[in-house]
């Protein structure tokens, strides 16, 4: 399991159209959704030695950040319904 793993990670970090550092910090902004400490971890360490500046890192966590807003306010409205289909 830990090398299909592991095996499927370099498959999808691999550089192609976009860069390591690209792709750390799309992981990196992943991991944060996800609130998996190890993830977030592993990313941040990738991201910094595919040369990440602490600003980069700091963009990117926002963007996330702002992805998981937009989400939570979708799902309210969502509940809202909800509530509302029970009067």
């Amino acid at each position: 399991m830990r090398a299909t793993y592991r095996a499927m990670g370099a498959l999808a970090t691999k550089p192609g159209k976009l860069d390591r550092k690209t792709h750390e910090l799309i992981a990196l902004g992943v991991a944060i959704t996800l609130r998996c400490d190890g993830c977030i971890s592993a990313h941040i360490a990738g991201a910094k030695r595919a040369g990440a500046t602490e600003e980069e890192i700091a963009e990117a966590l926002g963007a996330a950040a702002m992805v998981n807003t937009g989400a939570a306010m979708v799902y309210s409205a969502r509940a809202l319904d909800a509530f509302a289909t029970l009067k």
